[in-house]
Order: C-alpha cells, then structure tokens, then sequence
C-alpha cells in the first residue's frame, strides 16, 4: 500500500472531494523518507538559488526507495507536492530527485534534465538494480 489512509480521509474521498491540506498531509506521514527529501530539495533551492536542487545519493535501504517511487510515479501524489512546494519535480534512476522552481527560464534546463540523454548520461553500474 503507498499510503497510510485514515478511516476519515477514506470516507472523505468516498463521500466526493478531497481536501488537498489532508491528502498531503497523508503523503507526509507515510511517505516521511521522500517528504524530507523533498522538503530538503526545496529548503535548498530557496537558500542557493539557481536553476535546480537534486540529491545524488541513493536511499540508504529499500525502503526508502520504495518511499521515493512511490511519490513520484503518482500522478495524484506528485502533483500534490508540486502545488504544496510551489515546484516541479523530476526524478532519476530510483534516486535522484530533482526541485525545479515554476519560473520558466529553467524550462531549458528541466528538459534537459529529463530527457533521454540526461537519463542515459545519469547511468552507472552501481544503480542498475534499483
């Protein structure tokens, strides 16, 4: 399961609309390992400017990992962290996780980011099981 749904949040989404507040709310206590990471990527764009923030260093377990995946192949949970944080997300080899202010003068440099040679420039043995 991705989430820690409360019996609440459940019957909110049953009974139509969810609020948003509470669905991130869901995504940050159980998904706490890529909340911090993302918070950490936003606290750090915010301080060091720049056209991005990303992390290059891989989960320490499994777990974790597994929070990062979880997160960003969301369509639902991914979008909620991009219009909480005010960012774009875009995400690497089962790790890296990139912050993207709106602006659009980094625009180029997302698409760089998130292309096939970026990919494919980002390889290494060391992350080819993960």
């Amino acid at each position: 399961m991705s989430l820690d749904v409360s019996p609440a949040l459940l019957e909110q989404a049953e009974r139509g609309e969810v609020d948003e507040a509470a669905f991130v709310d869901c995504v940050r206590t159980s998904l706490p390992y890529a909340w911090e990471m993302i918070s950490s990527l936003v606290a750090q764009l915010k301080v060091d400017g720049g056209a991005f923030a990303d992390n290059q260093t891989p989960p320490p377990d499994e777990q974790a990992r597994g929070q990062l995946l979880r997160a960003l192949a969301s369509d639902a949970i991914r979008g909620a962290l991009q219009r909480h944080f005010g960012v774009r997300l875009a995400f690497q080899n089962c790790h890296r996780v990139a912050v993207f202010p709106l602006d659009s003068s980094v625009d180029e440099t997302l698409a760089r980011f998130t292309s096939v040679r970026g990919q494919l420039l980002n390889q290494s043995p060391e992350l080819r099981d993960c």
